[in-house]
């Protein structure tokens, strides 16, 4: 998970050299040169950027970080030391304030929760009628009842200016669909506003689609009413319960009704339909219809020892990030060097409801040639039902499940990290979904749910009974999130109880020589989560087995790179600008902790270090070290022009960064 940044300099060492003061640990060690305090931090940034004056006034805290408290949460943190007075030798004084009151406003204190969710609504308010914008599409469906506008010239008058003379989408795919309605539409209008079209490298991208996994429209209407069937997650669960292992069904594995001559009938994702009418009940005397030709598959099941090998020992795995780890993202990483990819944690009860937001997780783009999904939940129903959806439904080389979530939303459910004390339910989820899918199932845990009580080692030989392909471990556990370093120590010790299935390792890879290490605990190779947020080249490095003193408009022509791989996925209109903004705002709140490698005194950075203030060797450089959102803001200004009024912004993952 990307959500829990390390907040605070770790206990166990700090990474820092020996010479190190106490104060000093956990800060990156600059050269003396380049440090500069907070004040002359802000003065130089405001003096050399925008004259308009900052946002909102500086709050510092005590230790010299720049973080303070958006007003929604100072309020509150107001309100819950008003809870307890203070005596004038400095004393805490109880007040008549019942204790438990007292201790849910302190547990409240630094969790952000009081970071509004911002759900625009004036785009809907000014927004022009799909049939108006498709070329394809008939007249309005709704009529009178519509919501959206009619009049194109009303439109144009509420539209904001353009925001460049290029759009990525017509130079990239040879047409734009979003017309008059992009907000670079100037570079695809003709003078009597008709959508221009590259006809050569329009039908070079026609076909195959560059991004895949999408949700059919029939699909999510059959399950939202529910009339898909999962023939094969039911038998299995049938099996489970009864206490047997999943296998092949009895009569040789052959499908109800492949023996009359005929296979099941299928649905558009591949489940086998009942078969309708009187007797539904009872097996069928005739030849059911089949959608498309028979294969070998409809009629034999593979065996576990048929299934697709999935080898990537060696190979460098970007983690499914929350919220960060989305397709632009990826592909980024995919450019720098990263081997395999996986897509961000989809609860398994959204995708089975048919959310548009929660399939969304699930695409791939075509230069992801190894490329996984990763299903959270609690229950062996949902996930094996979830996994036979997919395996008939996605294009994916494994399946991933995620039981290292420590989240209290997921936890308190029983998924996520929960279900390593659940070994029964797990136990069922993994067999279920490895009996339902043609692709190898992997698993992504932590060394355990407590600090001190370690449960990986114990689990790993039983997931290799299961039938888990491959298991990479997170070296924390829940309660330790990253108040401390990971414990390679450990995932050492678990290779060799994992043995024969090979073992991922993942935790504070920030250098090739982080990456080398870790290689020499014996794992099959390495996932990198937070080190890619905080240089997505460190693939390169660990590659090249060298340190990229990476200039500053070259990371500004990464950021490009990214908005223009937002706006092809999220769209040009002014809903896709916004949605591209947002997700390259919460990346800016962690690549601002990137210290470039000419600027350190000691190689390489650490990824427990937090930069101290420092001027970089240019304006931009200093620029992309400030930890002011006004700041990240200011960055996304120069990719996709200004911000909408009243625009606010504060990351997911830290509590106390400017409003």
């Amino acid at each position: 998970m990307a959500e829990g940044a390390a907040e605070a300099p770790l206990e166990n060492g700090g990474g820092c050299d020996s010479g190190t003061g106490a104060l000093e640990r956990g800060v990156a060690p600059i050269k003396p040169q380049y440090l500069t305090t907070k004040e002359q931090f802000h003065e130089f940034l405001e003096a050399k950027g925008q004259e308009k004056p900052c946002r909102e006034t500086e709050v510092g805290d005590p230790g010299g970080n720049d973080l303070a408290e958006p007003e929604a949460k100072r309020i509150r943190l107001e309100d819950g030391q008003s809870a307890e007075g203070q005596t004038e030798d400095g004393q805490k004084e109880e007040t008549a304030e019942p204790r438990e009151q007292q201790q849910t406003q302190k547990r409240a204190r630094g969790q952000n929760k009081g970071r509004t969710h911002v759900k625009p609504t004036h785009y809907d308010r000014s927004r022009l009628c799909p049939s108006l914008i498709e070329e394809s599409a008939a007249k309005c469906f709704f009529g009178d009842r519509c919501r959206f506008l009619h009049d194109v010239g009303c439109y144009l008058e509420t539209k904001p200016a353009d925001l460049g003379p290029r759009c990525v989408l017509f130079d990239t795919f040879g047409r734009c669909p979003y017309g008059v309605t992009c907000r670079f539409a100037g570079a695809h209008l003709g003078p009597e506003g008709q959508n221009l079209v590259q006809e050569e490298l329009a039908a070079r991208y026609a076909q195959p689609p560059p991004v895949r996994n999408g949700l059919d429209k029939g699909l999510q209407r059959r399950l939202r009413k529910r009339e898909v069937r999962f023939e094969r997650a039911e038998q299995a669960l049938r099996q489970l319960s009864q206490g047997q292992p999943p296998g092949p069904t009895p009569a040789a594995t052959v499908p109800e009704g492949a023996a009359a001559g005929g296979a099941p009938s299928q649905d558009d994702c591949g489940t086998q339909q009942a078969p309708a009418g009187p007797g539904a009940g009872s097996p069928p005397s005739s030849p059911v219809r089949t959608c498309g030709p028979l294969t070998d598959e409809d009629m034999v099941r593979l065996r576990p020892c048929e299934k697709k090998r999935l080898d990537i020992r060696g190979k460098l795995y970007l983690a499914p990030l929350t919220t960060c780890g989305n397709l632009p993202f990826r592909r980024i990483c995919k450019r720098f060097g990263a081997d395999v990819t996986c897509g961000e944690m989809a609860v398994c009860t959204n995708l089975l409801q048919g959310q548009m937001s929660e399939w969304a997780l699930l695409k791939r783009h075509q230069c992801e040639d190894v490329f996984g999904v990763q299903l959270e939940g609690a229950f062996p129903d949902t996930m094996t039902k979830c996994a036979e959806l997919l395996n008939h439904t996605v294009e994916v080389d494994f399946v991933d499940i995620n039981v290292g979530c420590p989240i209290d939303l997921v936890y308190k459910k029983g998924g996520g990290c929960a279900l390593m004390n659940r070994l029964a339910k797990f136990q069922q989820i993994v067999r279920g979904m490895n009996q339902v899918l043609d692709v190898p199932l992997t698993v992504k845990i932590r060394t355990g749910v407590q600090e001190r009580v370690n449960l990986a080692h114990r689990l790993l030989p039983e997931l290799r009974d299961w039938g888990v392909a491959l298991v990479t471990l997170h070296g924390r556990s829940r309660e330790q999130r990253y108040t401390k370093l990971a414990d390679w120590e450990y995932i050492e010790q678990c290779v060799k109880a994992a043995s024969p299935m090979p073992l991922f390792g993942n935790g504070d890879i920030l250098s090739f020589e982080d990456a080398n290490r870790a290689m020499q605990t014996g794992v099959a190779g390495v996932m990198i989560a937070r080190g890619a947020l905080l240089k997505p080249w460190l693939f390169t490095e660990i590659k090249e087995q060298r340190h990229w003193d990476i200039s500053s408009s070259e990371r500004l022509d990464v950021l490009r790179d990214f908005t223009n791989y937002g706006l092809e996925h999220w769209g040009s209109d002014t809903q896709g600008v916004e949605k591209t903004r947002r997700f390259l705002l919460q990346w800016l709140s962690f690549l601002c902790r990137y210290v470039p490698v000419g600027l350190l005194e000691r190689l390489p950075q650490r990824i427990n270090e937090r930069p101290p203030y420092y001027l970089g060797r240019d304006y931009l450089e200093t620029l992309m070290a400030s930890q002011k959102a006004d700041d990240w803001i200011r960055i996304s200004e120069m990719l996709l022009g200004p911000v909408p009024p009243n625009f606010t912004f504060l990351p997911k993952h830290k509590a106390n960064a400017y409003k």
